[in-house]
């Protein structure tokens, strides 16, 4: 082989999948081998929190030999990851240390944002068919097993996401608790989702319609491949391997008259697909169906993705194989200030804060030793660095953390929200040190990144704190154990002066390197 080998495994709630790639700069990123399994871990872990012996057994084996495989095509490098299933699973430390002793395969689990992020990352190996859908306003469906994450798109840019516990397992699970008859299963499903979806639209949507979807999943991509299972339903374009790209809703609502009544056997042999993933299709068909109606979309894109695709791209873009299509970190900024504008916070305000923490942070690289991950937490910590204020402008602080850890931040992880609401909390109270600490879940290294972040941020903030934006251009150098600011200024800056002394002390304590303000008159 001409480039490097990538192995990329996702162990689903249902579905297990590896996918092998070759990654070179001329070729870019090409698949070389897919196997897939069906194992529903999700209904043990859903039901009871722990996977049962029979398919910790399965997995195992499954892994095993997904090793040897990795190892005939001498695989350079993997990633594997587990989702929902693993996320809801009591012991899932103990689960995970076993199978890496058993089969030497390291599974890291992804948090909700985290695997969301990887699934919208998949879609962007489409290349210009990406670009060119998102131009239009869009909606992007990703249906799991546990859940849905919904993501809007206006111009290209990111302006809401929010997961809905319909995971197409989850509601399987909800129609056996109630003993529903498969007469009554589309109703139900429909009133299971539409109860969910009228709050996001009265949230998200409001007088907005969404013209077009893009679905994620495992049962009606599958479907999808085979253009045939659409064609006469409706207005269908197909790819150049036959499979069904784009179709409209009235495709869609046929395709599901066309399967309610048939028996599971027949609909198999007919769609091309295994018998155990018929009434998942149904479910993820009828989700689908609802969601669109609520958007009043009419343009459904299954562009056939899995999150081994955006594992992949991800990995890609990070090794320098591929040069990435889109702008992914300004989305994590664009789904911030759509949080910051909800609770009334202030972009001009934002933008400022942001300009001078960032011209801090490049300034103290050689002392600080963060890299480009932590500056951008840095610049969602400007971003919501005031939220809580639409709660109480009395406890500020408590209030900014606790949305922080209430909202998904999509391509976050929980560990690296607790980081940005910790900022941002102890970014209006007195700063408790990691030794002060009763309880937590970041580690010293991570409660470290709070810390400098912390000193950063309160440094910024004191350089603005009238709000009135009184300098004109805010210069920084580090010289000599000082980091000098020279900023130019027509107002009268004696409150950012007075209350500078403060912030200067903690962050001369954090870095040991001593701020000094200095105004040039202009």
């Amino acid at each position: 082989m001409a480039g490097n080998l990538f192995g990329a495994i996702d162990v689903g709630s249902y579905v297990y999948e590896m996918k092998i790639f070759e990654l070179s700069k001329k070729g870019g990123i090409r698949q070389i081998d897919n196997i897939r399994h069906m194992m529903d871990i999700g209904a043990d872990t859903y039901h009871t929190g722990k996977i049962s012996r029979t398919h910790l057994a399965e997995l195992k084996k499954i892994l095993s030999d997904s090793q040897k495989i990795m190892k005939s095509y001498r695989v350079d490098k993997y990633r594997a990851y587990g989702t929902s299933a693993f996320r809801e699973m009591k012991n899932s430390s103990m689960i995970l240390s076993q199978i890496e002793l058993e089969t030497g395969i390291h599974i890291d689990i992804l948090d909700n944002t985290e695997q969301r992020f990887l699934d919208y990352k998949s879609l962007a190996l489409k290349g210009e068919q990406f670009t060119r859908f998102l131009e239009n306003p869009t909606a992007i469906v990703d249906i799991g097993g546990g859940s849905v994450q919904i993501s809007l798109f206006e111009k290209d840019k990111l302006s809401a996401t929010q997961n809905l516990r319909l995971g197409v397992l989850r509601v399987r699970e909800q129609l056996e608790r109630v003993g529903a008859r498969s007469v009554q299963n589309e109703l139900l499903i429909e009133e299971i989702c539409d109860t969910q979806l009228n709050v996001f639209k009265k949230l998200y949507l409001k007088d907005r319609d969404i013209n077009q979807i893009v679905v994620i999943d495992d049962y009606l991509s599958e479907a999808a491949r085979q253009g045939s299972n659409f064609s006469g339903n409706g207005n269908v374009t197909l790819g150049s391997m036959g499979e069904a790209i784009y179709i409209d809703t009235a495709s869609l609502g046929a395709f599901i008259d066309g399967v309610r009544n048939d028996s599971i056997m027949d609909l198999s042999s007919r769609l091309g697909i295994s018998d155990e993933k018929i009434p998942l299709l149904k479910i993820s068909s009828i989700i689908t169906k609802c969601i669109a109606k609520a958007m009043k979309a009419d343009r459904i894109w299954i562009p056939g993705v899995t999150l081994c695709d955006g594992i992949v791209y991800d990995y890609a873009v990070e090794n320098n194989a591929i040069t990435a299509a889109h702008d992914f970190e300004q989305d994590i900024l664009t789904c911030a200030m759509q949080t910051s504008k909800r609770y009334r916070g202030s972009e001009d305000r934002a933008k400022t804060l942001s300009l001078i923490a960032e011209k801090i942070f490049d300034s103290m690289k050689r002392i600080h030793g963060m890299g480009d991950r932590e500056k951008l937490l840095l610049r969602l910590c400007a971003v919501l660095h005031d939220c809580g204020k639409y709660i109480s402008m009395q406890n500020l602080s408590e209030c900014s953390y606790n949305i922080i850890m209430s909202t998904e931040i999509i391509g976050l992880s929980t560990r690296e929200r607790e980081i940005v609401a910790n900022v941002v909390r102890f970014n209006h109270r007195d700063f408790v040190y990691y030794e002060e600490c009763a309880t937590g879940n970041l580690s010293r290294e991570d409660y470290m990144i709070v810390t400098k972040l912390t000193a950063i941020l309160r440094l910024a903030n004191g350089l603005d704190r009238s709000h009135k934006k009184k300098f004109t251009d805010v210069r920084i150098r580090l010289r000599e154990g000082r980091l000098l600011i020279t900023v130019s200024a027509k107002k009268d800056i004696t409150l950012e002066k007075g209350l500078f002394g403060k912030r200067a002390d903690f962050f001369e304590e954090i870095f040991n390197v001593r701020p000094v303000i200095r105004q040039r008159e202009i």
